[in-house]
């Protein structure tokens, strides 16, 4: 089943890659599209849509992200697949 996901990532999480991470952690489980970005009260928030096993995966990886964060928390929730994006990217 192909899902939508949006999550948001809490902790030291800006200035520390997660964004460029989150990009190759995408491309490397394949089949995942849509977009990273920062918000201006130090989050990270993805939409992610894709396989529901990968994006679990993807899911999964975001509770830690890259060695040079630390994450705190985070929230995701699953939606019905839109297929509005064809990749995924940096959104600044």
């Amino acid at each position: 089943m192909i899902i939508r996901a949006h999550i948001k990532i809490y902790g030291k999480v800006q200035g520390v890659f997660f964004r460029a991470r989150a990009v190759e952690k995408a491309n490397k489980l394949g089949d995942i599209t849509g977009w990273v970005g920062n918000n201006a009260d130090g989050t990270v928030e993805i939409v992610a849509e894709g396989p529901e096993n990968k994006l679990n995966d993807f899911v999964d990886w975001c509770r830690s992200g890259p060695s040079t964060s630390e994450v705190t928390k985070i929230e995701a929730d699953k939606f019905m697949y839109t297929g509005e994006f064809e990749d995924f990217d940096i959104r600044y």
